[in-house]
């Protein structure tokens, strides 16, 4: 009788030990899924952030393109041609006064841990705070998203247009001297072929930022130099 006493407590004992340890491993599964969640999150919005330091130095580009052959206008498409000059540092309204003579110490501008800190320095132009979603609206639709059965499109338009709304861009562009241009074309003509003459190199720096462009949550920079002919 004491024999078989002792069974049954050992075999109580057993099988709360046995419950605690799935209770643990189950726990455990639950923190793995829930950070690798996470994780995935913060990966999607680094990646996006990075797209939009990406949009940041196109849109800069874009900017000193405009400046340089002449803005569109609006009414018919047409480049206005009287309005382009070549875009130099301190004179971003072409009218020959230093409108701009340091950029704004933005967290973007802090970022670059290259650039001077001087009173002096000077930027062709710096655009601050621009949302990134304005720039995909026109092509945001309910075409985007495909029609699945369960699924309620309006509501996952609206989740996605809340999402991409948090990003903002920013950028400024700075003139750095007389560069040698290279461009290359082909024609019938024979006596087309390569041309190298002078041009005007810009250094160009952006940030795509998640959150407040005052204080990111996220903050991407980026910068690249191009080269624009006269």
């Amino acid at each position: 009788m004491i024999t078989k006493n002792k069974q049954k407590g050992f075999a109580l004992v057993l099988a709360l030990v046995l419950l605690l340890a799935m209770s643990l491993m189950g726990g455990a599964l639950i923190v793995i899924a829930s950070s690798d969640h996470q994780g995935n999150n913060s990966s999607d919005e680094y990646q996006q952030t990075f797209y939009v330091a990406e949009t940041a130095l196109m849109q800069g580009q874009k900017s000193l393109i405009n400046k340089m052959i002449g803005p569109i206008n609006s009414t018919d498409g047409t480049r206005d041609i009287e309005g382009r000059y070549i875009p130099r540092n301190g004179d971003s309204d072409n009218d020959g006064v230093d409108n701009d003579p340091a950029p704004e110490q933005t967290p973007c501008f802090r970022s670059f841990r290259n650039l001077t800190r001087e009173n002096d320095f000077r930027v062709v132009e710096h655009v601050k705070n621009q949302r990134f979603f304005d720039l995909i609206q026109p092509v945001f639709d309910a075409s985007s998203f495909p029609r699945q059965a369960g699924v309620d499109t309006a509501a996952e338009i609206e989740k996605e247009r809340e999402k991409l709304g948090r990003y903002t861009y920013e950028f400024f562009s700075v003139n750095s001297g007389v560069a040698e241009y290279k461009g290359t074309g082909m024609s019938l003509n024979k006596t087309s072929g390569n041309t190298q003459r002078l041009g005007t190199a810009y250094k160009i720096y952006g940030c795509g930022m998640l959150g407040n462009a005052i204080n990111p949550v996220i903050l991407i920079p980026l910068e690249t130099i191009v080269i624009l002919s006269h």
